[in-house]
């Protein structure tokens, strides 16, 4: 209200560096190791995949939801360093149309760290697409100046440091 009074801007300044957590409990793999090329050759852009033990995705950071696909697979989050991170639930899910996906989010949404975004259902993606494995890409890596990635065979959701960012100046 002080600003608004004395018609000061809005001086917040953005986070150079920040820790992106894992949105996914289970084991975490190199982009390089998921069974599509799309991921693995990076076309969308550099990161990690975990390979889930539960259905339940979290906010890997503080951020804003910018994209929700209507098939509830794919998200999409701006975090306050101003880096995108997608988070694409399983392989080839996006014919499941929605099927075993339930959303608690919607785009414009402001999220913490933790904070619930998908449910889903792992047998049936199991079943109907050709694996859950979940790659968590910066898919503007143009604004990063280091991404130091965390491998382990437990991360858990909304705790474990997946990477470590730096965004250029």
């Amino acid at each position: 209200m002080f600003k608004k009074l004395f018609g000061m801007k809005n001086t917040e300044v953005k986070p150079k560096e920040e820790s992106i957590l894992a949105p996914i409990s289970g084991k975490v793999t190199e982009l390089e190791a998921v069974p599509d090329p799309t991921f693995s050759q990076k076309m969308m852009g550099d990161g990690l995949a975990i390979i889930p033990t539960e259905g339940v995705v979290v906010s890997p950071v503080d951020g804003e939801i910018v994209q929700f696909f209507h098939t509830k697979h794919a998200i999409g989050i701006r975090s306050k360093t101003g880096a995108e991170i997608l988070i694409h639930v399983g392989l080839e899910t996006v014919a499941m149309n929605g099927e075993g996906f339930e959303g608690h989010v919607k785009e414009g949404d402001k999220v913490k760290a933790g904070d619930k975004l998908i449910s889903f259902d792992i047998n049936l993606i199991n079943e109907k697409a050709s694996s859950t494995i979940t790659p968590i890409i910066i898919t503007n890596g143009e604004i990063v100046e280091s991404l130091e990635k965390k491998l382990t065979d437990n991360a858990v959701k909304g705790q474990t440091e997946l990477f470590r960012l730096k965004v250029k100046s």
